[in-house]
């Protein structure tokens, strides 16, 4: 009976036994399903929040790691490298880029990627916080005026081996500058107004073939691109200018930064006196300027009325260049636009030609620039006297000029003309005029007798001392010097009394017409020498008056001796 009792209760357990045993194998499930949802929902969350896979082509990867190096843009991270690898040809570097959630729209063909390193360019040095930070890729969207990206979407880019000089979220304008050569001028040069950085230099395309002029793209900021219209020019300021002018010794330096990496710089067009600055149009983007060598060829263009002038020389030109001054009593009125050497126009004799263009503008008001009336101007100039020629601009560096002056009894020239161009006479100067004035000199010293004139000279002083030392000259000298110390004796008498003097008289007449005598027949032996017979016959003219005086004097005071007390 206790076994019929205690059968059910056996029953009872064996069902709870089960029940435990269908419990605890439940549990222990449970934990490995939950894990699996865990990470269900990890993947799910990290498939969610992580973007699109790119890939980028750079040179090198330098400064770049797996895992490490990340994607910014203005310092917020954007994306993560998760490989990379060679190319097939093994010349470039595969970059592998997880980007994050959000980044598919802005992945356009449009959008730019760089390695950003410390880097030196010219005096500027960039990327100093990759040294403690580790290198990383910038990353640009390039994004439209609107901010907008209307590029089409891709996921393969090739990467910039340096930084760009604008990017596209910067307000601002791009221009592109032609010129000849481009100097020192190099990527990321700063562009100036008014000695302020407001822009850069955003790289040059060279010409196919290499002939022709170089392109120049410049990217302008805002709101300095306002400036900008048909009449700004632009020139080059790189490096250190360095010039001898009036003022002595001058130096030009734009910037620390423009030594090193070049530099543009653009100015406003002058304004015309007594006339309001001209409003012109903002130059729209992409427009096209010259870049000038120098500030003073770009003020030079900026004059529109030109007279072309040439003028032949036949003297030394050195010095002379296109581009130097051409001034009328020191100021300059134009430039020198060729120097040439002419050996065909007049055969057998080789000149030089220089064409001129004369820039009215920077003497004469805008009422007075008339093409026909400066040309007639310049003849006039011309019969007045005016002539070209060659001057020194600075005798330490050798650099000359053309100088148009005025010539004092310039003789008689004309001018012509070679199609539009006024030619007009010329004259050396400078060194090369005083060189010719003084061959000028020394010829006529040349031409001059001096050996005929030495010859007639020893002729002549021979001569004169033959007459000199002849007999008929010292017999007359010696009755002169008997004459005179009559006259002396006459004297004395005078002084004691004139008593004396009646008895002297008539010995002193008779001793001057011995004298006359004496000298008639030295006058009559004498024929040579013209002014020696001139002199000696005036003396003897004056010798006859006072021997004719004395005779006379000798009767009268004869016939009345008593006029030496009571008078004539």
């Amino acid at each position: 009976m206790n076994d019929r009792h205690n059968s059910p209760k056996h029953g009872e357990s064996d069902n709870q036994d089960a029940l435990v045993r269908r419990i605890r194998f439940s549990i222990i499930w449970v934990i490995p399903i939950i894990s699996v949802l865990i990470a269900g929902f990890l993947v799910w969350r990290s498939f969610m929040d992580n973007g699109p896979e790119i890939t980028v082509i750079f040179d090198t990867a330098d400064g770049l790691t797996s895992g490490q190096t990340q994607v910014k843009n203005k310092s917020v991270v954007l994306g993560t490298v998760q490989n990379i690898s060679l190319t097939p040809d093994l010349r470039h570097v595969r970059v592998l880029i997880r980007m994050n959630k959000g980044t598919n729209d802005v992945l356009t063909d449009k959008a730019r990627f760089w390695v950003v390193r410390p880097r030196i360019n010219g005096a500027s040095i960039t990327g100093l916080e990759t040294l403690m930070s580790g290198a990383y890729i910038a990353f640009d969207p390039g994004l439209d005026e609107s901010g907008h990206n209307s590029g089409k979407h891709v996921d393969q880019f090739e990467g910039l081996e340096a930084p760009p000089g604008m990017r596209s979220d910067q307000p601002g304008q791009t221009y592109t500058l032609v010129a000849n050569n481009i100097g020192s001028i190099g990527q990321g040069a700063p562009v100036f107004f008014r000695d302020v950085d407001v822009g850069e230099v955003l790289g040059y395309t060279m010409p196919p073939g290499g002939r022709g002029p170089v392109l120049i793209q410049i990217f302008v900021k805002e709101p300095y691109d306002h400036y900008l219209n048909g009449g700004t020019r632009f020139w080059n300021v790189s490096g250190v200018k360095v010039g001898f002018g009036a003022g002595g010794l001058k130096v030009q330096l734009q910037s620390l930064q423009a030594l090193f990496s070049g530099g543009v710089a653009f100015g406003l067009p002058p304004q015309e006196e007594g006339k309001p600055q001209r409003d012109l149009p903002m130059a729209a983007a992409n427009t096209v300027f010259k870049l000038y060598e120098s500030e003073e060829d770009a003020q030079n263009a900026g004059y529109h009325e030109r007279v072309a002038l040439a003028t032949y020389l036949t003297s030394s030109v050195k010095g002379l260049a296109p581009g130097a001054e051409v001034s009328m009593f020191g100021i300059q009125i134009g430039n020198v636009t060729s120097v040439k050497l002419d050996m065909t126009s007049t055969p057998g004799h080789p000149r030089v030609r220089i064409g001129m263009e004369i820039q009215p503008e920077r003497v004469m008001t805008t009422k007075e620039l008339s093409h026909e009336e400066v040309t007639d101007m310049l003849r006039t100039l011309v019969a007045n006297g005016l002539r070209a020629s060659t001057d020194s601009a600075s005798l330490l560096t050798g650099e000359g000029l053309i100088s148009l002056n005025f010539v004092k009894n310039a003789g008689p020239a004309t001018t012509s003309m070679e199609g539009t161009t006024l030619v007009i006479p010329g004259q050396p100067g400078g060194m090369s005029g005083i060189m010719e004035s003084l061959s000028t000199v020394t010829d006529r010293l040349a031409a001059m007798p001096f050996e005929q004139i030495g010859t007639n000279a020893n002729n002549l002083l021979a001569h004169a001392d033959q007459t000199l030392t002849s007999p008929d000259v010292k017999q007359s000298l010696a009755s002169l010097r008997v004459s005179m110390q009559h006259f002396q004796a006459l004297t004395q008498d005078l002084q004691k009394g004139l008593a004396p003097l009646s008895q002297r008289l008539p010995a002193m007449a008779e001793q001057l017409d011995q004298m006359l005598h004496n000298a008639n027949r030295l006058l009559a032996s004498y024929g040579g020498n013209s002014d020696f017979k001139r002199n000696l016959q005036a003396m003897v003219i004056q010798l006859g008056q006072t021997a004719r005086s004395l005779r006379f004097l000798s009767d009268f005071l004869t016939n009345h001796p008593s006029a030496l007390i009571s008078g004539r």
